[in-house]
């Protein structure tokens, strides 16, 4: 009996981003798609395009709402993707060589090619970004995290794939920091509910951290011009995160 995939991904206003998203993974046995509210036509179009969408506006986190998205599928093999990557030809071969002998309990990793203000990142820590989405269904589940959600992969066994996952990380500047804000408020909101603390000290060393990492350690200068401003990018990032934890532990910013 050959083994079932279900392409599982969760969306929110992205009718833009769809129909090379679900091209890309049209060979899927089932694709499911789970929205979170979408107001621009999401959902019929996933609809007309094949794939079978539920919703659910109650958001708890990624982690949570991608564990949900999951519970939805039928396959015995899961691939978790976002609305914003794309299955390249060399990647959608690898992941049919892999279902057609599938390695019991293990699970599959994919390099993701991220773009960045018009290039392809090949440095910066962005490549090859390799990360845990072709997985037994009935095996693993998603941790609760707001953000940077993961799979439990409890001490499996991690196979690599060839072929890159295409991300669209940053098409629209404005938009890519937007995200990027949010992202350093839930995490610090998270970390502070844990009791977290952090001083000014360490905002600024994360922060020069962050941006000598990029840039030399991962090779950030061998991108080029984006190389650099990426480098600035994720300093700010940091700084945001610790800054906002800062403020949160000390009454000087919203509590959740």
């Amino acid at each position: 009996m050959s083994t079932r995939l279900s392409v599982v991904m969760i969306a929110k206003n992205a009718a833009d981003l769809l129909p090379d998203c679900l091209a890309s993974v049209s060979w899927a046995d089932e694709i499911v798609l789970l929205d979170s509210g979408s107001s621009d036509g999401t959902v019929e179009l996933a609809r007309s395009l094949g794939a079978q969408v539920y919703i659910n506006t109650d958001w708890q986190g990624y982690g949570v709402q991608r564990q949900r998205a999951q519970d939805y599928a039928t396959g015995d093999y899961v691939l978790m993707i976002d609305t914003d990557e794309r299955v390249t030809p060399e990647l959608a071969l690898s992941l049919r060589q892999a279902l057609a002998a599938p390695k019991e309990g293990a699970i599959y990793s994919i390099a993701r090619r991220n773009y960045f203000l018009g290039r392809f990142m090949r440095h910066s820590g962005w490549y090859p970004d390799r990360v845990m989405r072709l997985y037994p269904r009935l095996g693993y589940r998603y941790n609760n995290n707001l953000v940077h959600e993961s799979l439990d992969a409890k001490g499996a066994q991690i196979i690599e794939l060839t072929g890159d996952l295409l991300h669209l990380t940053c098409r629209d500047f404005s938009g890519f920091q937007q995200k990027q804000l949010a992202y350093a408020t839930a995490w610090a909101q998270e970390r502070h509910q844990k009791g977290k603390k952090t001083s000014l000290m360490s905002i600024f060393g994360h922060t020069l951290g962050a941006f000598v990492k990029t840039l030399l350690l991962r090779g950030g200068v061998l991108d080029g011009k984006q190389g650099w401003l990426l480098a600035v990018v994720n300093a700010q990032y940091t700084f945001n995160k610790y800054t906002e934890l800062w403020a949160l532990s000390r009454g000087y910013s919203e509590r959740v």
